[in-house]
């Protein structure tokens, strides 16, 4: 079993809200937990974070900062963290949230309990990746992760380890997929055009080039999922064959280049 490393991964984490303060709009949580194996068959280690939180944390001084998001969606900022910092159980995060309609509507959510999962955005670092044989284990053992890559910390109201692929959710059902699969890559390459071209176009902040690199990210990696769950003959050829197999969708040295 290997790591999506070139892709935006996602893992959530079930957490009870330490904290909120609804004058200050603060919220406490974790983000993440250390030596936990979770549904990925990952066990993060203590130190996972320190490199991203040291270039990109709420002290870091970049303009490219973690950002506190709803659903992983870079243009949905419900606020921005404060406080993140790796503590003896986790990744500790303080979000402030915005006075927007999106910050009150997550607001409202958090008081009354929708909101009770947490998950990150990421990259896998091959090197930083450790198996662990253990014979016991169905998968025969567990991935050590000793070090992120951390784009971001999201509010979900269901948590979702990868993608929800909504082509499983109509497999469940007994529905046939082909066309609803061919309707959903339709969906979302018409999507990641529409970014390339705002990439391409040049105009805005770096901050906004930094989100559209990552929402490119994000639904590449979406595509990816849904191309591979029961691969079917893709009659548009949306999808390249190296998509298919290799994880790599996008030159994202070109990519690189125009935001540059």
């Amino acid at each position: 079993m290997k790591k999506s490393v070139n892709q935006y991964n996602v893992k959530s984490e079930t957490t009870e809200l330490k904290d909120l303060d609804l004058q200050k709009r603060e919220v406490a949580i974790y983000l993440s937990k250390f030596d936990t194996i979770d549904a990925d068959n990952d066990m993060i280690k203590k130190g996972a974070f320190k490199k991203s939180l040291q270039e990109h944390g709420v002290n870091s001084g970049s303009n490219r900062q973690i950002a506190f998001l709803r659903h992983h969606d870079w243009e949905h900022q419900i606020g921005k963290f404060t406080t993140l910092q790796e503590d003896e159980n986790g990744l500790f995060a303080v979000g402030k949230l915005g006075t927007s309609t999106k910050g009150d509507d997550a607001l409202r959510d958090y008081d009354e309990g929708i909101i009770t999962e947490h998950s990150i955005g990421f990259q896998y670092i091959p090197d930083k990746i450790k198996f662990i044989d253990d014979e016991e284990m169905t998968e025969k053992g567990y991935f050590q992760i000793h070090e992120l890559i951390l784009w971001e910390g999201s509010a979900v109201t269901f948590g979702a380890n990868e993608h929800t692929n909504v082509v499983q959710m109509f497999e469940a059902k007994g529905i046939n997929t082909e066309d609803l699969k061919l309707k959903e890559i339709n969906k979302l390459h018409e999507k990641i055009n529409v970014v390339i071209k705002s990439i391409a176009n040049g105009r805005g902040s770096d901050q906004r080039f930094f989100e559209l690199e990552m929402k490119l990210k994000f639904l590449n990696t979406q595509l990816i999922n849904i191309a591979n769950t029961n691969p079917i003959t893709l009659k548009n050829q949306l999808v390249s064959e190296q998509t298919k197999n290799d994880n790599s969708a996008f030159d994202w040295n070109k990519i690189n280049k125009l935001l540059n």
